[in-house]
């Protein structure tokens, strides 16, 4: 067996055998920090949509998303721009009085509700700027980001806002390809009448989700061009009223991320279809063809120090839509998400930026709960409004009682958290004793389609009952205990999840089938965790107690996925070839049967030099991986003395896949996997199948190539 096949079945043992969990509340969660002096995208690896940043002195702030969801329009604060923790909700319950979020009449807020917030600070209040859809332009206004905010509804129609304070007024930019602004009433009570005005007409590429600036007495707007594949755009005036010019700022660039699978037969705005005469429809893409997909919608943020620094989502499979971090470097007054000589292209893992705190590295959230504190943790969201006589949390039980919905998705007081990937475990146990007749509850997979497994009372007695949507599946099993333990592995990343159950905690059994999980624009979110009881039978029933949440991330911990100071051999992925260091002091690409003859050849060195720089010597002698050149064809060469040409920013891509950036030329080592060339640092970045010859699955070998 090789290296690279054992590799395989101990992740798979780690992921699929996970029965021995550590201390509460001490297990290990994705933090983009890499604790060397960089950090690796995504900042968080759950969903985070449509971010939007500010600084105040030396604090960072960031709002996104949170749709039908509640608590709603999550800030969090960072010191560093990598490592985020929570600091408020902008309320506690969506502030409109409407049946659609409360799951009311046979309507549902799914994909609707709150979207695209703009923060902003001035003259010593915090402002968040969103649009309810179908009700209008909220304003959450306060004095401390921590909260209470007050709420404002101006109403009319702003589609993915930015807000811009200038000389004593408000402005809002909006719209999609013909970009409009229109000013805000100082009092925030609505729009001043007659004053919206088109800034850029159509046929500028412009998009939407529209990030404003003022920088250096000129006018910025940054939006997201999503037609025909994802990018950001810029516009820049002398004058707010314009004339703009554009440019592209941000291009192609997946981070080694293909297309989610997605469901081709939901309508994106209105109900919920029947699900019983719903057929569900998948497709995969073409795995390069990213569509909007891309890294798009987002903004900018100066430092203290000066420098500025992108922020923008990207499509991250199954977990939806999550925000990244770019350097941003600036040529003729434009700013350019990348670095010099590879603009428009992030890198997927760069040094952190240069503030004066030093942080600890840490995750946004905790997302184990076992419910002792007697409420709820910040990770959590109800799906759509709660009822909040309903539910409870009494000596350290999360109690939901049943009410009547037809099936999981019209359920009430259904408590979610984002799956979060690229792999987690989700466990909960679950207490039935006090269901009544025709009440179901259990742990779920909130999403189109949905999967759940939990106890359904039938008869008076408790059975395990397993529904699949995406099959129509269902499964019943006779129970003679009322407690269960109900688990999720969700991989997330690779777009499955698996159901399993277990009557002492240790020894689970899968039921089901592993079940797909896409990404669709009907609810615009990734797949959710979500704990819920209901009654079927169209009445209110008992109530169910859930215990000890405990999620697992088993690639959290990234620390040895840089082989430091170890022998590696090199395999791209492109044409399945390893690296060679060849005696021509060049390095090519050669088939299995030619590595075996000279095994040396193909290994090489990580050297250690800080800051997550390496450089890689060759074991047979050669030297030392040399980019001699700006990255022209055979510029990639072995050099017998270490120069500042030889060193790498190494790109962890997980699962023992890596890049190799030339921080000389801040481009990739690659070559066309067609073509037979030699390698060069020229390539600006991955593809999003992985497969145009930059990426690289790497071994660890010994000094006789095993």
């Amino acid at each position: 067996m090789t290296g690279i096949q054992i590799r395989k079945v101990l992740t798979f043992a780690i992921i699929f055998n996970l029965t021995i969990f550590t201390a509460w509340g001490q297990q290990k969660s994705w933090t983009a920090d890499n604790g060397n002096g960089t950090f690796t995208n995504p900042l968080f690896y759950d969903e985070f949509s449509d971010p939007d940043m500010i600084r105040v002195n030396d604090t960072f702030y960031l709002v996104g998303t949170t749709m039908h969801c509640n608590p709603g329009l999550v800030v969090l604060v960072s010191k560093d721009l990598v490592n985020w923790e929570f600091c408020s909700y902008a309320f506690d319950h969506i502030p409109v009085n409407d049946p659609r979020f409360r799951l009311e009449d046979g309507k549902e807020a799914y994909g609707q509700g709150i979207w695209a917030p703009c923060i902003r600070y001035h003259e010593g209040k915090f402002y968040i700027f969103s649009n309810i859809n179908g009700i209008g332009m909220q304003v959450f206004v306060s004095k401390d980001p921590k909260g209470p905010w007050e709420h404002h509804n101006m109403g009319g129609a702003t589609h993915d806002v930015s807000v811009l304070f200038d000389n004593g007024k408000i402005y809002a930019i909006y719209g999609y390809d013909e970009v409009h602004c229109i000013e805000i009433k100082p009092d925030l009570s609505g729009f001043v009448e007659g004053s919206d005005r088109c800034l850029i007409p159509r046929g500028n590429a412009m998009g939407e989700g529209h990030h404003a600036y003022k920088i250096n007495g000129k006018y910025y707007i940054i939006s997201a061009d999503y037609a025909p594949m994802g990018r950001m755009m810029c516009a820049r005036a002398d004058k707010l009223e314009g004339p703009y010019e554009t440019r592209v700022i941000s291009n192609r660039e997946t981070m080694g991320t293909e297309h989610s699978t997605w469901i081709t037969n939901v309508p994106m705005d209105g109900a919920m279809p029947e699900m019983k005469k719903w057929k569900m429809e998948t497709y995969k893409p073409n795995a390069d063809n990213m569509g909007c997909a891309t890294l798009h919608q987002g903004g900018i943020v100066q430092l203290e120090n000066g420098d500025w620094w992108g922020f923008s989502m990207l499509d991250f499979l199954a977990v939806g839509r999550t925000t990244c971090l770019s350097p941003v470097t600036w040529v003729d007054g434009w700013p350019y998400f990348g670095l010099e000589n590879n603009l428009g292209r992030s890198p997927r893992t760069w040094f952190k930026p240069d503030v004066s705190t030093k942080v600890t590295p840490h995750a946004p959230y905790v997302r184990s709960d076992n419910f002792d504190s007697g409420k709820l943790l910040p990770v959590w969201q109800w799906n759509h409004l709660p009822d909040d006589s309903k539910w409870t949390i009494k000596k350290g039980r999360l109690r939901l009682h049943t009410m009547p919905a037809k099936d999981f998705y019209w359920a009430k007081n259904t408590l979610t958290q984002r799956g979060i990937g690229p792999v987690s475990v989700t466990t909960v146990t679950l207490d039935a004793s006090h269901m009544k007749e025709g009440d179901i509850a259990g742990l779920g997979l909130l999403n189109i389609p949905y999967e759940w497994v939990g106890i359904a009372v039938k008869d008076k007695k408790p059975c395990l009952h397993y529904y699949n949507l995406g099959t129509d599946e269902t499964i019943e099993m006779p129970l003679d205990q009322p407690r269960i333990f109900l688990r999720i592995t969700g991989d997330f990343e690779h777009e499955w999840a698996e159901f399993s159950y277990s009557f002492d905690g240790v020894n689970f059994r899968n039921i089901g089938k592993r079940l797909p999980v896409p990404y669709q624009t009907k609810i615009f979110q990734g797949a959710r965790y979500a704990l819920f009881a209901f009654n079927r039978q169209g009445k209110e029933g008992g109530y169910a107690e859930f215990d000890d949440f405990n999620v697992e991330e088993p690639l959290a911990d990234r620390s040895c996925n840089i082989p430091l100071g170890k022998t590696v051999s090199f395999l791209n992925l492109g044409n399945r070839q390893w690296m060679q260091a060849n005696p021509r002091r060049m390095v090519y690409s050669v088939w299995e049967d030619m590595k075996k003859r000279n095994p040396s050849d193909c290994m090489f060195e990580v050297q250690d030099r800080g800051n997550g720089k390496v450089v890689l010597k060759a074991v047979n002698g050669t030297g030392y991986m040399t980019v001699a050149g700006l990255g022209m064809s055979g510029d990639l060469r072995l050099s017998p003395v270490e120069t500042e040409d030889c060193l790498f920013m190494w790109q962890d891509m997980l699962h023992g896949q890596c890049m190799l950036m030339s921080l000389k030329t801040h481009r990739y080592v690659g070559l066309d996997p067609a073509s037979g060339e030699a390698y060069a640092a020229d390539w600006p970045g991955t593809s999003a199948s992985r497969m145009n010859g930059t990426v690289f699955l790497w071994e660890e070998v010994g000094s006789n190539g095993k």
